[in-house]
């Protein structure tokens, strides 16, 4: 009998999984998500897995917002057994220049009159929320109490837990080698384990985003980078917020089991898929601690390890489908910020896929903005 679905998701990370969810709980049949290796094998369970909602444009603010409004009912919305480990202490951003200062209000406006609740504040201020912190420098902060870090591999074990329940088949251990097109439409996929005939399919494959796209006869503009992260031994709880520094490329964060993990943006990194990581790296990253987070300093390292951000020119994802292709959708190029995104992005996308109005509208992100030269800049990236 020949093996068929209604639509093939490529990716076991946290948006692969959101998307199979959703489309079930929306009462579609014979959803097949596929994963080359283990869900959140990839960038997911490689992320730093913060979540915030400042941001510096209003798409980025609304998706964030919605996504945390998710992740807070989580487990009970998925009736998941165990805790995804959602600690809401906040981010701390850091603005070192009179330049970073104004951006940051013109940031805190956009935010507020979107619903999110940051406050805009001095450097004694940053220093009260997280006293060991070195702010000699700081210009302004600012401080959303209602950001925060979940664990990855829970967050995406729930919807994955959810999904089956509802009838997704998740085939583990099978890895993509084609996309059948015929006459402008999606015919099915080749695996290693042999053809799913099916008319939708959907690219959720992180970093080989670009790889998968290609199968189908699509060029996205998109490219894999090396990201560095360490993790240190775990202490009594000293930081409730994560500390954040566009300025430095620096992130800092202690997690519910009390090890910090932190990291450096660098532009000089791979862009490839080299998960590889480097003693250049545990340099910059004691620099930054030095200067800002001192009292880390006499931690232990326990390790390191890297993930691959798939980044756009403009840092902002691609959602939808492509014309002239029917039956071919993306969630991709997330630029680092696919963790966070997930829980709405897998409801809007399977609104799309489904023939309903999305929640938000993210027709901007389509993949036809780079030819219309139409992006949308996201000024706060690390």
């Amino acid at each position: 009998m020949a093996d068929t679905a209604s639509v093939v998701i490529i990716g076991g990370g946290i948006i692969g999984c959101s998307i199979a969810y959703n489309l079930a709980e929306r009462g579609l049949r014979d959803v097949v998500l596929v994963e080359r290796q283990f869900l959140a094998a990839g960038s997911t369970g490689r992320s730093g897995a913060g979540v915030r909602q400042q941001w510096g444009t209003e798409m980025n603010c609304r998706l964030a917002r919605a996504s945390i409004k998710i992740f807070e009912q989580l487990e009970e919305m998925l009736d998941y057994p165990r805790s995804i480990e959602f600690k809401q202490e906040g981010y701390l951003i850091l603005a070192f220049t009179p330049a970073e200062a104004r951006q940051f209000e013109a940031n805190v406006r956009l935010q507020r009159s979107l619903g999110v609740p940051v406050t805009l504040m001095d450097a004694r201020g940053a220093k009260e929320i997280v006293p060991h912190l070195v702010v000699d420098r700081v210009v302004a902060a600012t401080f959303c109490p209602e950001d925060g870090h979940i664990n990855p591999f829970l967050a995406t074990d729930a919807y994955a837990r959810a999904a089956r329940r509802r009838g997704v088949d998740i085939r583990l251990w099978t890895e993509v080698t084609g996309i059948l097109v015929n006459n402008g439409r999606v015919k099915g996929v080749h695996t290693n384990r042999g053809f799913i005939h099916c008319p939708v399919v959907v690219n959720a494959a992180g970093p080989y985003s670009q790889l998968v796209a290609a199968m189908a006869g699509v060029d996205i503009p998109v490219y894999s980078e090396r990201h560095q992260i360490l993790v240190t031994e775990p202490v009594q709880p000293m930081q409730g917020p994560m500390v954040i520094s566009f300025h430095h490329g620096f992130y800092c964060q202690q997690t519910p089991h009390g090890s910090f993990i932190m990291g450096v943006g660098d532009p000089h990194e791979p862009k490839d898929f080299d998960v590889g990581h480097s003693w250049q790296f545990l340099e910059q990253v004691c620099a930054r601690v030095r200067e800002l987070l001192p009292g880390l300093l006499k931690l232990h390292l326990v390790r390191q390890w890297s993930g691959l951000y798939n980044i756009t020119p403009d840092a902002q994802p691609i959602l939808g489908g492509v014309p002239g292709l029917e039956g071919y959708w993306m969630a991709v190029g997330f630029s680092g910020h696919g963790f966070m995104l997930a829980p709405i992005t897998g409801k809007i996308m399977a609104q799309l896929i489904l023939g309903e109005q999305p929640e938000i509208d993210v027709s901007m992100l389509g993949l036809d903005r780079f030819e219309r030269g139409e992006l949308i800049r996201e000024p706060s990236v690390v």
